[in-house]
């Protein structure tokens, strides 16, 4: 259960930052620099932030990439996974380093609009005493992938919504905003990036859909096969399954002056 209240976000610039951009990468050398000027361009004037990426044992240039855009951009920090670990557990890594309360996840690969990040924390920020336990997710509307990945992608969101109830459209979407706290506090598994919504809601939290850009890939090429989507998730949706049934929440009582 949620219970923690993560400190209210604020506008006011600070040298502490105030909001994490979590960016999980494989094999991605030719989006890494592009990305992160997009980021911080985005996220400029909109108070004190950190970027972290999470370098999932690429075996390309991702990591010297990383190494150079360090040079230029201050408030860029990296991690790496010797050996890759899969995208939840990358996200896991950044999360557990960020020093911000709050937390904004990106996919690496350039799809995502950074400059949807501050819409999404505005959502959040209006959520007033109940920011802490809300997860803002961002809604894909106008997907620009391959018609199977569309397709795969469409099934995937209705079975996910008739079995597990997780309120919202688009469950895969990287772009989500959330409490560190909230986070850390949710089972941990592989592939989990991708049923935040039924855990938060698990967790007696709550979540908001706010519709985002989707963009073409334009460098480099998925990480990510169909049938891997396809069986991975279909054990995994069993497993979340399972974890709703057993979920207990009570209902806490403050003490009697």
């Amino acid at each position: 259960m949620i219970v923690a209240a993560a400190p209210p976000l604020s506008a006011p610039e600070s040298p502490i930052p105030e909001l994490a951009v979590i960016v999980p990468v494989r094999n991605e050398q030719d989006n890494v620099l592009p990305l992160i000027e997009e980021i911080h361009a985005a996220l400029e004037g909109h108070g004190a932030f950190e970027v972290i990426y999470v370098d999932d044992g690429s075996t390309d240039a991702t990591p010297h990439r990383l190494k150079a855009a360090r040079d230029r951009f201050p408030r860029l920090r990296t991690v790496r996974h010797r050996t890759s670990c899969g995208q939840s557990q990358a996200v896991a890594t950044g999360v557990r380093l960020a020093g911000a309360p709050w937390i904004a996840t990106i996919d690496g690969d350039g799809q995502n609009d950074p400059a949807d990040i501050p819409r999404l924390v505005a959502a959040l920020r209006a959520a007033g005493p109940e920011a802490g336990r809300t997860l803002v997710a961002g809604h894909r509307r106008k997907r620009q992938d391959t018609r199977i990945k569309r397709i795969s992608s469409r099934i995937a969101n209705r079975v996910r919504a008739a079995l597990l109830h997780d309120d919202t459209p688009d469950s895969g979407c990287g772009l989500k905003v959330f409490a560190r706290e909230s986070f850390l506090d949710l089972p941990r598994f592989d592939h989990m990036h991708r049923f935040l919504p039924a855990l938060m809601l698990r967790a007696g939290g709550r979540v908001v859909s706010v519709a985002v850009n989707h963009r073409p890939r334009e460098r480099g090429c998925s990480n990510y096969g169909l049938w891997d989507r396809l069986w991975v998730g279909l054990f995994d949706l069993a497993g979340v399954m399972w974890l709703q049934h057993r979920a207990i929440n009570p209902d806490i009582e403050p003490d009697q002056e």
